[in-house]
């Protein structure tokens, strides 16, 4: 079989300039037109196999073609070059190369280069593939030793590609079509949990119409990776900005999302000026899946809290080579976001949450106890407390179950039907949203964004895995953690609670941005994803300047 050598190029600054960093993403800056191959080396190491037993040629002056170029990003975004190379065999190798621009001769810079096995596409994965330009080639490689990162470093970035097999996808179906259902509610509301009309119009589209496929294309579309940190595989989206001077952000999903959530936010940050906003609006974005979670290895240890997941993202954003970031989260998300923040690295500029933790101690007593609200409260304030202790009275089952037995869940794990409920039954306000979408109406979710969300928890068998965060979480989620570093808050009117200004200053003493909006629930950037892009926008604005360093002292 014969492969394709590629060498890919991104945009930016020269590796010449970034050899402190362990990890180094190549991006040559400006358009260079011409590039030429001037010397390369396998990577065979001690696999006889490796390259067909061969080291590729050496060779001075070969010139490389301009194979894919994205269409979003233009001249200066990512772009695919072919040396022409051609070995059987498997594995990664390096090359230098040049590069002209208007006849000037750019800095020579050291590129991992890797084999794509052509030959072995079907046509539909080949369509897919031409779109999953970032999954074909990484551009990683260990700035304190020659030669690209390999599979053995620990420190690895490799690329990742979805491919669910299709007996998989078949049995999905047969489960959902076979599933044994009960009688009807008692009651005309959800009073009693999801309802049965609501479940049998999902288990139909997910049956019958449903195409896992279009979010498999979707997903591979995007850069995606793999890197092990602390023992565990940890998936992530990487997207970077054309724009020059984008801030890096870290983007953290809860329970029961997973990067599905964010996949409508990331063209509006990464690419502002398509969406009315400025080049200068813009970010690098990183969505990882928590461990436990979606493409995520499962920890097969205890430990995996929020706080050794906070520890592990600042690795990861280390690791990409930045040395000035911002975080984001709701849910689980926001734990994380908080927990990072306490761990306070000199990289974290500040934070932005969409479910904060500011409750009070005596509205917490008080919501534990079944008390009477204390008196002197405002209108804002009791709102949030009525939807708090509604929360606390008939929402919290899921989450009790799961924080005491997650491994007693077997039936969501068997049962996609089950599995499916369990997901929509997370809170009132989204559930309510989520049936209309199935009786018909037009939300801001459609059956198809449900269903990505379900399948992607079906298909990487985490039901239970990712269940166990509650078991692990020992902090109250809605305390006050004590952040002292900038936060910034968007509160969404159909969020479990709708956190009031006055708890939410004395929350964050730097609190840097608040604001409520008219509409948007527990899944803002899913349901809302322009207006969310808008809250991270303006909400980050103070932290792209000098006037960062002054508000983080």
């Amino acid at each position: 079989m014969h492969a394709r050598w590629e060498v890919k190029a991104l945009r930016g600054s020269n590796l010449s300039a970034r050899h402190a960093a362990k990890t180094v993403i190549v991006r040559p800056s400006g358009c260079l037109s011409t590039w030429k191959l001037i010397e390369s080396e396998s990577k065979a190491k001690k696999n006889p196999r490796g390259f067909g037993g061969q080291r590729p040629p050496i060779s001075k002056s070969h010139k490389l073609t301009k194979t894919t170029k994205s269409e979003r990003t233009g001249c200066r975004g990512m772009t695919t070059w072919k040396s022409g190379l051609s070995h059987s065999g498997h594995g990664t190798g390096w090359a230098r190369i040049t590069g002209k621009s208007n006849g000037t001769v750019k800095n020579q810079e050291n590129f991992v280069i890797t084999q794509t096995l052509a030959p072995r596409l079907t046509p539909i994965r080949a369509a897919i593939a031409s779109f999953a330009f970032a999954a074909i080639a990484v551009v990683a490689i260990a700035a304190d030793r020659p030669g690209p990162v390999t599979k053995e470093d620990p420190e690895a970035i490799r690329p990742f590609h979805v491919s669910v097999p299709e007996a998989e996808l078949a049995q999905l179906r047969s489960r959902v079509i076979a599933t044994k259902w009960p009688e009807r509610e008692t009651v005309t509301d959800q009073s009693q949990g999801v309802q049965l009309a609501t479940m049998k119009a999902l288990a139909h589209y997910w049956a019958t119409d449903y195409d896992w496929r279009k979010c498999e294309a979707k997903l591979n579309a995007l850069p995606q990776f793999i890197t092990e940190i602390d023992g565990v595989d940890i998936h992530f989206i990487h997207v970077r900005s054309k724009h020059q001077h984008a801030l890096p952000l870290i983007v953290t999903h809860g329970w029961p999302g997973s990067i599905i959530e964010q996949l409508k936010i990331i063209d509006p940050l990464t690419n502002p000026t398509a969406h009315g906003a400025s080049a200068s609006d813009a970010f690098d974005l990183v969505i990882p899946s928590m461990p436990g979670y979606g493409f995520s290895g499962k920890p097969t240890e205890t430990g995996w809290d929020p706080a050794r997941i906070a520890k592990a993202w600042i690795v990861l954003m280390k690791r990409l080579g930045y040395t000035r970031f911002v975080a984001q989260g709701g849910d689980w998300g926001d734990a994380v976001s908080e927990q990072m923040a306490l761990q306070a690295p000199p990289e974290l500029l500040g934070i932005h949450v969409n479910m904060p933790a500011t409750v009070p101690a005596d509205i917490a007593k008080a919501l534990q106890y079944g008390e009477a609200p204390p008196s002197g409260l405002s209108a804002e304030e009791r709102h949030a407390y009525d939807q708090l202790d509604s929360f606390y009275k008939t929402g919290l089952g899921y989450a009790i179950e799961m924080k005491n037995k997650p491994q007693t869940l077997y039936g969501i794990a068997d049962s996609p039907i089950g599995l499916a409920a369990w997901i929509l039954d997370h809170d009132a306000q989204s559930y309510e949203l989520i049936a209309r979408v199935f009786a018909g109406h037009s939300e801001g979710l459609t059956r198809d964004d449900v269903l990505d969300n379900i399948t992607l928890y079906w298909v990487t068998g985490t039901a239970i895995s990712s269940a166990r965060l509650y078991w692990e979480n020992k902090f109250a989620f809605f305390d006050p953690k004590h952040v002292t570093i900038p936060v910034a808050v968007s509160v969404f009117p159909d969020e479990i609670y709708a956190a009031p200004r006055t708890w939410t200053e004395r929350a964050y003493p730097k609190l840097i941005y608040y604001n409520k909006l008219d509409e948007g629930g527990h899944f803002a950037a899913w349901e809302r994803p322009q207006a969310f892009s808008a809250e991270l926008r303006a909400a980050f604005k103070l932290l792209r300047d000098d006037k960062a360093m002054v508000l983080n002292k």
